[in-house]
């Protein structure tokens, strides 16, 4: 099979869909792999490395669209990149339609195959294609959340861990799942007053027992979550629907009413947000101030740190691909169903239910 790695054209995004050890893994399993021109550059790969794993060095995004059968990437293809779509030809990447309805617009127009790591689902609700980068976001999300309450950042000059006579930050972390856990773990590390919030009581004892009274939990009632946000220095968002748009678990009133100087984090903006306040921003312009709260919604949070980001996706997503190169989609699918749950858009329609729901 043909395969492409275009270079990510999203504002501030630096990952590369394949490492050059995965292109080796893929070419000596006889496939061509086709890398535009410093698609690498942002996560220190140079040309040289994946011609020297197999590769061959295209010019041009249009070439390396024009001749791949599967084309592999991190983030949705953005504007410019729509019009290259074809038909038959199969996109893996993060879709996440719900947010961006004009892509599913676009693969639905050019008869293109949309398969989405972020629903590709286990049997048992797991998402293994989405892991890692809600671990490396979660982590972020408390690093950054720290360095914004900093006075310099916007923030209220408080210190995440405090200092002896003086109490820490209150933080406010809304989701227990894989992204608010690792926010937790790094929170917690630095010392912070954290109370998590989840649905699920089953997860909250997960959570007290490997932390026992170092943290708080808390089962997410809408007036609990309100009343801890109102306290709190730092509020981290890591609500998950998987496919669909992420819920809304803070209204403007709520940020309104917070602490001058407070902090969001909406680790939830690339499936639409989950703070009512919150709109995309970038790495390089990352936060603004609304009701004297600061906002961070930064839609490609891993791209901060890309070297470990590339690694900790391409351990996730090879052996799909891989499969994907070898058998073909369709008994991909039969040998992997979690792929099924992961097709988005197939002939010219959205087929996976949440999606479709989320556009309607």
């Amino acid at each position: 099979m043909r395969i492409g790695v275009p270079t990510e054209l999203k504002t501030d995004e630096y990952r590369v869909a394949l490492t050059p050890t995965a292109v080796e893994s893929l070419t000596s399993g006889g496939h061509q792999v086709m890398v535009e021109n410093r698609a690498g550059w942002g996560s220190y790969f140079s040309n040289q490395d994946y011609e020297a794993a197999g590769a061959t060095i295209l010019d041009q995004a249009a070439e390396v669209w024009a001749e791949s059968d599967l084309i592999v990437k991190v983030k949705e293809p953005q504007d410019s990149e729509l019009s290259l779509l074809k038909s038959g030809q199969i996109l893996f990447t993060y879709l996440h339609l719900a947010a961006y309805p004009q892509v599913a617009e676009a693969l639905c127009r050019s008869g293109a195959i949309g398969l989405a790591y972020e629903t590709t689902r286990l049997p048992n609700g797991a998402l293994p294609l989405l892991a890692p980068m809600s671990e490396v976001a979660g982590r972020m999300a408390a690093q950054v959340g720290a360095r914004f309450l900093e006075k310099s950042g916007g923030g209220r000059g408080v210190l995440m861990g405090g200092v002896p006579g003086v109490p820490p930050a209150r933080v406010a972390i809304i989701g227990g799942g894989l992204a608010g856990s690792n926010a937790l773990r790094v929170a917690t590390g630095m010392g912070a007053d954290v109370t998590v919030f989840d649905l699920n009581p089953a997860r909250l004892r997960e959570l007290d027992s490997i932390y026992g009274g170092a943290i708080t939990t808390a089962m997410a009632h809408r007036a609990d979550v309100r009343a801890a946000v109102l306290e709190a220095d730092l509020v981290i968002g890591a609500v998950l629907l998987p496919g669909a748009r992420a819920p809304r678990v803070l209204t403007a009133a709520d940020v309104s009413d917070m602490k001058a100087g407070a902090v969001v984090v909406d680790i939830a903006i690339d499936q639409g947000g989950c703070f009512e306040t919150s709109r995309e921003t970038t790495h390089s312009d990352p936060t603004y101030i609304l009701d004297e709260v600061v906002h961070y919604a930064v839609g490609n949070i891993p791209g901060a740190v890309p070297r470990t980001s590339t690694f900790a996706l391409v351990n996730a997503t090879l052996p799909y691909i891989r499969l994907l190169a070898d058998q073909g989609l369709d008994q991909a699918m039969v040998l992997r169903p979690e792929l099924a749950e992961g097709l988005n858009v197939r002939d010219g329609r959205v087929t996976n239910d949440a999606v479709r729901s989320a556009l309607e």
